[in-house]
């Protein structure tokens, strides 16, 4: 999956809000829990302050007295976690658990009628949640007012929390987890249509569809109907341009004929300048038909590419190469694979291969090889080479074929029938190349983009 994949980005994006919501929900429950934690603290501690208030009596000299002991063991065990205080002025009663040392608790219940929450600190100095109940005891009218103190350490709170935090996270991650894969199958689902329409245009590419289906949902229909529209447009254009350079070409050859008919007919006054207006009619004649031969490939050059078999293309033209002068006495060894195909459609191939393979029939002294080579072998890319054992071409000539030259008069023909190769090569991603072949005389090689 690349970096700017869409997908991705959402999948991230995604993932990203999940983790962000999930951290402050741990968040959110850890505050609950503390809240809780400490409120049923609170209500546990009020309970036993009113059960001591219900204890509690005064001695003669005024000292609080408790009738029984507690119940809870960590009352009777030294810094036990859980203490209580009665105070009845300076005089104090303490728990066993405070031993020698009482609780600080600052005004808080003095001359109230509720009872009073705050934090102190401990016998051992640790933190202390504690519940002050104010109570009065005595006859009517003669009552002295006391203070009932119960505390409990916060530690034994933290470990709570603690506790519920090795759950809580493990419980998180397994969430995310969880959420993040069906987040991740919900936008794999969403981007459907998107992989329906990469294949339609594949098949528009491929030439096995003309037009995109209007089968999409509403969000994409107006994208695809805005490339049906460029599609139609597309083609109408590129037909027309067709159109008018056939008309051009078309019209161009009438004024050619005239020109060779003037050629010929003052061929016999001066021959110099018949020969060169025959030469000159021959020249535009050649660009006549590489302009024809352009125009044939721009009608194919739209989205809808196509491919075709190279084999059996290649089989026709020796076979029609043959019955042509010298193509009879000429060794023709073709060895295309049968699996090998031309990105193009099959009357381009034909321009190409047939204009290389008619060139090595007039240049040939006795052998043409037609060589393919399919993806993945050395050559790397899938390519079709035409070798023949003539003379070959020279650097200059090779040069010359890039700008429209004609290369050699010694030969029938217009000279541009290499030229109108390359082009209509081109036109379809092909690469032709010149070089030496290992018979001796023109390697043509043609290559193009595999998969």
């Amino acid at each position: 999956m690349r970096r700017d994949s869409l997908r991705l980005r959402l999948g991230l994006a995604a993932a990203a809000l999940i983790a962000l919501a999930l951290v402050l929900a741990g968040i959110g429950l850890t505050v609950i829990l503390d809240r809780v934690l400490d409120a049923r603290t609170v209500a546990d501690l009020d309970r036993t302050a009113k059960l001591i208030a219900g204890r509690v009596g005064l001695a003669p000299d005024g000292t609080p007295t408790l009738s029984r002991d507690l119940p809870d063991p960590r009352f009777a065990t030294p810094y036990g976690g859980l203490y209580w205080q009665v105070e009845a002025g300076s005089r104090a009663l303490r728990s066993r658990s405070l031993w020698d040392r009482s609780l600080d608790l600052g005004p808080a219940g003095a001359g109230a009628q509720a009872p009073a929450t705050l934090d102190t600190t401990g016998p051992d100095g640790g933190r202390l949640i504690a519940v002050v109940r104010p109570l009065q005891i005595g006859a009517p009218g003669a009552e002295t007012a006391l203070r009932v103190a119960v505390a409990e350490d916060r530690r034994g709170l933290a470990a709570s929390r603690t506790t519920f935090l090795r759950l809580l996270v493990p419980a998180l991650v397994a969430l995310f987890v969880v959420l993040t894969l069906a987040m991740g199958l919900f936008v794999h689902r969403a981007l459907g249509p998107f992989r329906v329409l990469q294949a339609e245009l594949l098949a528009v590419h491929a030439g096995r569809r003309a037009r995109l289906p209007e089968q999409f949902p509403d969000e994409v229909r107006p994208l695809v109907t805005d490339l049906n529209r460029l599609l139609d447009a597309q083609e109408r254009a590129l037909i027309r341009a067709r159109d008018a350079a056939a008309d051009m070409a078309h019209g161009l050859k009438t004024p050619l004929a005239v020109l060779d008919a003037l050629a010929r007919r003052t061929g016999s006054a001066d021959p110099a300048l018949a020969a060169e207006i025959a030469e000159q009619a021959r020249a535009m004649g050649g660009q006549v038909e590489r302009a024809l031969a352009r125009a044939r490939v721009a009608a194919g050059g739209d989205l809808r590419r196509r491919s075709c078999p190279v084999a059996p293309v290649a089989e026709r033209l020796v076979a029609t190469l043959r019955r042509l002068p010298e193509g009879g006495s000429l060794d023709w060894a073709v060895a295309v694979p049968g699996t090998l195909a031309y990105p193009g459609e099959e009357g381009e191939l034909m321009e190409v291969l047939g204009n290389l393979l008619d060139n090595a029939r007039k240049w040939a002294h006795r052998r043409v090889r037609i060589t393919g080579t399919e993806a993945g072998t050395d050559a790397g890319q899938p390519g079709l080479a035409v070798e023949d054992d003539g003379p070959g071409m020279s650097a200059a000539a090779i040069a010359g074929i890039g700008r429209g030259q004609r290369w050699d008069e010694s030969r029938p023909g217009t000279g541009f029938g290499i030229a109108i190769a390359r082009d209509v090569a081109e036109a379809a991603g092909a690469r032709l190349d010149f070089g030496r072949s290992a018979l001796g005389g023109l390697r043509a090689e043609l290559r193009w983009p595999g998969g």
